[in-house]
C-alpha cells in the first residue's frame, strides 16, 4: 500500500472518522463547558478547576488503563468510553434544560469524562500501528494529528456558534458526536494480535514507566511536550481574552480556539505528504521554541486579527512536535508494551493539558491573564533550551522512518 493510500484503507478512515468526531464532540464539550462555567462564576480560578476536574481521574487511573489497554480489545475498551462520554454530554443536556446554575454538578461531569478518554487515548494510539504497514507509520501518525487539529478546528468554532443558540444546542450535537465516534470503532474490522493477559501486578503496572526511562529518546521528547503543553496552557484563558480583553461573545471565543488548530491542521497535512526524512530533532525543539515565541505575541495582543495569526503559528509549531513525538514511541514500543506506554504518554501529554489550564487559571487568578500567559511563554523556550543540553540523543535524532 502507498503512502498516499493510507486514507483509502477502510480500517483507517475509519479510525480517523472515530478520533474526528470524539475529538470534534470534546472540543464542543470543552468551549461550552468553559463558558457556562465562566458566565456563572466570572472567575478564572473556575475555569482552572474545570482542568484540574478533568486532569485528577486521568493522573490516578494512568498506570490502570494502559495495562487494561494491553491485556483487553481496545476497539472495546475505545467504544464503551466514547459511549459513556455520549451519556455524560446527555446529562449536561438535561442540566442545560433544567437550567443549572450551580458548578458542581458541571465538574462532577467533566471528571467523568476525563476519566473515560483516560481509558479512550492510550487505546486509540495504541490501535493505531495494528493499521497500517510499519513503513507507512508517520503518514498514518501525521493524518492521526490532522484528525485532532481537524476536530480542533470545527469543535471550538462549532461549539461557540451553537452555544449562541442555547447551551442545549451545543450539548446536543455534542451527544450525537460521541455516539457516531462509537459507531465507527465498531466498523473497524482487523485481526489484532492476541496479547498475553498476565497477572495483574505492582511490577506490570509500573512498566510502562520503567521502559520509557530506558528510553531516553522517548523520555526526552515526552518530557519535552509536557513542560511545553505544561506552561503553554494559554488555551485555558481564552475566555477571559474572548470576552474581557478583546471583547467578543462565544463566537470570538470559537474562532480563538480553532485558530492554533487551524496552524497544526495545515502543518499536520504538510507533514503527511512531506514527511521529515532528517534533523528530527531539530526540527522538534525548533518547533516548541517558536511555540513559546507565539505564546508570548498572544498573551500581548490586543488585536483579534494579531491574537488568530499568533494562535495558528502556535499551532502549527506544536504538530511537528506531536508527530515527532508519536512515530518514535510507535516505532521503539513493542505491541504488547504499547497501552502501557501510551497510558504515560496520555498522562504526559493530554493530562498535561489539563493540568495546564488549572496552572494557567491559578497564575492568572495571582497575577493576571496576561502575565500568566507571558510567563508560559518563556517558561516554554527555557525549558526547551534546557531539554536540548539534557538530552543530546534526542536532539541528535535523524530520521523517523521504520
Amino acid at each position: 500500500m502507498a503512502p498516499d493510500s493510507v486514507m483509502r484503507h477502510r480500517p483507517f478512515a475509519l479510525f480517523w472518522t472515530a478520533r474526528v468526531m470524539s475529538s470534534v464532540a470534546f472540543q464542543m464539550m470543552s468551549v461550552a463547558i468553559g463558558w457556562q462555567v465562566y458566565s456563572i462564576t466570572h472567575s478564572a480560578y473556575a475555569l482552572g478547576l474545570v482542568g484540574l476536574a478533568q486532569f485528577v481521574p486521568m493522573f490516578v487511573l494512568t498506570l490502570v488503563v494502559g495495562h487494561v489497554a494491553d491485556r483487553y480489545d481496545r476497539r472495546t475498551i475505545a467504544y464503551v468510553c466514547q459511549s459513556i462520554e455520549g451519556i455524560a454530554a446527555l446529562v449536561l443536556c438535561l442540566g442545560a434544560w433544567q437550567g443549572w446554575h450551580d458548578v458542581a454538578p458541571i465538574y462532577a461531569i467533566a471528571a467523568v469524562t476525563g476519566a473515560a478518554r483516560a481509558f479512550e487515548s492510550p487505546s486509540m494510539a495504541a490501535l493505531l500501528p495494528n493499521l497500517v504497514a510499519r513503513n507507512q507509520l508517520q503518514h498514518a501518525s501525521a493524518w492521526s494529528t490532522s484528525a485532532n487539529q481537524t476536530a480542533q478546528i470545527l469543535g471550538p468554532a462549532m461549539g461557540g456558534v451553537l452555544y449562541g443558540l442555547g447551551a442545549l444546542t451545543v450539548y446536543g450535537a455534542v451527544t450525537v458526536a460521541f455516539f457516531v465516534a462509537a459507531c465507527a470503532v465498531v466498523g473497524i474490522k482487523i485481526d489484532e494480535a492476541v496479547r498475553m493477559r498476565a497477572p495483574l501486578s505492582f511490577r506490570a503496572l509500573f512498566s510502562g514507566i520503567g521502559f520509557i526511562r530506558s528510553k531516553p529518546v522517548i523520555l526526552g521528547a515526552l518530557s519535552l511536550d509536557l513542560f511545553a503543553v505544561l506552561l503553554g496552557g494559554a488555551t485555558a484563558l481564552l475566555p477571559v481574552y474572548a470576552r474581557d480583553i478583546l471583547h467578543t461573545g462565544p463566537w470570538g471565543l470559537g474562532i480563538l480556539r480553532a485558530a492554533p488548530a487551524a496552524g497544526a491542521l495545515a502543518g499536520s497535512i504538510w507533514l503527511a505528504h512531506f514527511p521529515l526524512r532528517q534533523r528530527a530533532g531539530t526540527a522538534l525543539f525548533g518547533g516548541v521554541i517558536t511555540f513559546g515565541i507565539a505564546t508570548i505575541v498572544f498573551g500581548l495582543s490586543r488585536n483579534i486579527y494579531v491574537s488568530l495569526v499568533a494562535l495558528a503559528t502556535l499551532g502549527a509549531s506544536d504538530v511537528i512536535s506531536v508527530v515527532v513525538r508519536m512515530s518514535l514511541v510507535q516505532l521503539q514500543t513493542p505491541d504488547e508494551m504499547r497501552g502501557r506506554v501510551g497510558a504515560i504518554n496520555s498522562l504526559f501529554i493530554g493530562t498535561s493539558n489539563q493540568l495546564g489550564e488549572f496552572e494557567s487559571g491559578m497564575t492568572a487568578g495571582l497575577f493576571g491573564a496576561v502575565p500568566a500567559v507571558l510567563i508560559g511563554g518563556i517558561g516554554t523556550i527555557v525549558v526547551a533550551l534546557l531539554w536540548m543540553r539534557l538530552f543530546p540523543a534526542l536532539r541528535a535524532t535523524k530520521s523517523l522512518e521504520g
